[in-house]
């Protein structure tokens, strides 16, 4: 009979399709191996006016995606929909194991939805660490540099054709016409096409809009002319020409269910287009209703979280920790190490740990403005210790690194091997681990401040803001 209620609530809700029923049921996101993506995806979400739950890969090994007594928050409830955030693929596909992943597949294959970002996307193609939900692989960039690409495209939406599930994920309006959505990319990875008819694509990659960035370079800022003669005597083609017309977006069934995946991060805050198309996508897969169309922007730069919900000593160290963070944010931005690329980000130079600063800083950001639970206070009781322990460390080590890699910059022309290039390998591992896996003091303070998050967080949206 509940069963029946549920079916029937359902009906009501989508109008009276009858072909489209479907449950209206929390999303669930996957935390590990997210970081700054994950938060982003989580804030997304709750900015449209829907409700999610965090999920570790643990959680869902273990059922969590079917309601299964091993997870944590999920409430007894099947999700409808699976959200998987950006991030190093081969870490979650880790995480997951082999139980894991087989759940993910389950899900979908029962008729579940998958929607995966950037490094979410990759996780679902197939090749070694991947879901194989898309029979689509991974596509290597020729230069490296071609893929250290950021920011806004006009894309182009391909004319839909038929009337599946392909065209209405599409939003109406985007259907007819010339459509050309400005989409942001952040350190994209490309889709390898196959031959397969099942796998359709939503978008394409077109110019540049005028945020796009290469690397540390602005191209609105250099005239088309320069980046012709920079490839005719360099052999360089960084006019961003490479990834015209490649797919930024596909969608394909999975035995009765459905995927959906962009290198195109839809849940960018203040990004209209993207926004728009995000709270659609959300709407067809979980059968939920968004009441907002627009991720409000997100000043994590500006932010000042006091942590007033934290004990004394918890406060202390998160409110220490994040100035001294930001501290050096700034030292780095004024020794053109690093550039304020968002207000919720720093771009940085090639080579130097960015993506690790930008981890921790939304980390504790987020994490001091929570709202903490007998879960997360027990955490804190834990590992509160070594927090306080490590930060000064990190802060200070962090500190001496990038200003070693400025004056190395600064006396290459002249005294190349001046500064030890081994010893500042030594010192970047130590502090931030491996630039593609993390780890190192920076990757244990921000293991730590996002799982505070999380046990702040899990159990659903009534715990903390």
């Amino acid at each position: 009979l509940g069963e029946c209620f549920r079916h029937i609530l359902a009906f009501s809700m989508k109008g009276g399709n009858t072909a489209r029923m479907q449950t209206a049921r929390d999303i669930a996101i996957l935390w590990d191996a997210s970081h700054i993506w994950g938060f982003m995806a989580w804030r997304a979400v709750r900015a449209l006016g829907l409700s999610c739950r965090l999920l570790k890969a643990q959680n869902i090994a273990k059922g969590g995606l079917f309601g299964k007594p091993g997870d944590a928050g999920a409430g007894g409830r099947r999700f409808s929909l699976l959200l998987m955030p950006g991030g190093n693929a081969r870490l979650k596909a880790a995480g997951l194991g082999r139980r894991g992943m087989e759940a993910v597949r389950r899900h979908v294959a029962e008729g579940g939805a998958y929607l995966g970002f950037c490094g979410g996307a990759g996780l679902a193609l197939r090749h070694g660490d991947g879901l194989g939900l898309c029979p689509w692989a991974r596509a290597r960039y020729p230069e490296r540099l071609q893929h250290l690409v950021s920011g806004h495209l006009r894309c182009r939406i391909p004319v839909p054709s038929g009337d599946g599930d392909g065209v209405r994920l599409l939003p109406p309006s985007w259907r007819e016409g010339d459509v050309r959505p400005s989409l942001p990319v952040w350190w994209p990875g490309r889709f390898a096409p196959g031959a397969e008819d099942a796998v359709r694509v939503l978008a394409t990659y077109g110019p540049p809009d005028d945020d796009f960035w290469l690397a540390d370079l602005p191209l609105r800022r250099v005239p088309a002319h320069v980046f012709e003669a920079w490839r005719d005597l360099y052999g360089v083609d960084l006019s961003a020409r490479f990834v015209h017309g490649q797919p930024v977006a596909l969608t394909g069934a999975y035995g009765a269910g459905r995927y959906v995946l962009s290198y195109s991060h839809l849940e960018t805050p203040s990004s209209p287009d993207a926004n728009f198309w995000f709270a659609h996508l959300l709407r067809e897969l979980s059968g939920l209703r968004p009441d907002a169309t627009l991720v409000p922007a997100w000043d994590l730069a500006g932010q000042e979280p006091d942590a007033a919900d934290w004990p004394a000593d918890a406060r202390e160290a998160l409110r220490s920790t994040l100035r001294g963070l930001r501290a050096l944010l700034r030292l780095a931005v004024e020794h053109n190490l690093f550039f304020e690329r968002a207000p919720w980000l720093w771009g940085w130079k090639s080579g130097l740990p960015g993506a690790a600063c930008n981890n921790l800083h939304a980390a504790l950001c987020e994490a001091a403005r929570s709202r903490p639970g007998p879960e997360a206070l027990r955490c804190w009781e834990t590992v509160g210790a070594h927090f306080r322990t490590l930060a000064p460390l990190f802060l200070e080590g962090a500190e001496g690194y990038l200003l070693a890699c400025r004056l190395a910059e600064t006396l290459s022309p002249t005294l190349p091997d001046a500064v030890d290039r081994r010893g500042l390998a030594n010192q970047r591992e130590a502090l931030f681990g491996h630039p593609m896996n993390g780890g190192g003091l920076a990757g244990q303070l921000t293991d730590m401040a996002e799982e505070l998050f999380f046990l702040c967080h899990a159990s659903g949206d009534a715990e903390g803001t």
